[in-house]
């Protein structure tokens, strides 16, 4: 819970430096968060997914074993992009907070356009990745980040 209750401080971060709320952390087989990243989509280049950052990451900083034991947390599930990148660097588990499922709900509960790739679980991507969420305790809270997002927060 340590790692996704970061990963909600950096979606935080985010949305309060102007970004849309996603965060994450990679951690090795042990538990050491060894990377962290937020996104960066706001400046206009959306590829600036945290958790494609942190697959360049582990690409250029660990072994392929090193990879395939390691697990990313993340406020929410990969987008078909992250999912992709995860599965071609070889990257173990995936733990996420809220779903893509749970997302795609929310968002257009706010009235939000769908985006311009569709929305799929980790497992249509990268079917052998082992993935694991969401986890309704933090989930709340990130659905109250998007909302501020996306100008519906309650008073």
């Amino acid at each position: 819970m340590r790692h996704l209750r970061r990963c909600v401080e950096l979606a935080t971060e985010a949305l309060e430096a102007g970004d849309e709320p996603f965060g994450s952390v990679l951690a090795a087989a042990d538990g050491t968060a060894l990377a962290e990243d937020r996104n960066r989509v706001a400046f206009g280049d959306r590829t600036r997914h945290p958790e494609f950052e942190l697959a360049r990451w582990a690409a250029a900083n660990m072994t392929p074993e090193e990879r395939a034991a390691a697990t990313v947390f993340t406020s929410g599930e990969h987008c078909p992009m992250c999912a992709a990148a995860h599965g071609w660097v070889g990257l173990g588990r995936i733990v996420y907070v809220s779903s893509s499922e749970q997302l795609a709900a929310w968002l257009a509960e706010l009235g939000v356009p769908a985006p311009p790739v569709r929305t799929l679980p980790v497992r249509e991507v990268a079917p052998g990745v082992v993935v694991e969420g969401p986890v309704p305790a933090l989930a709340e809270q990130v659905h109250e980040l998007h909302r501020r997002c996306h100008g519906d927060s309650p008073s």
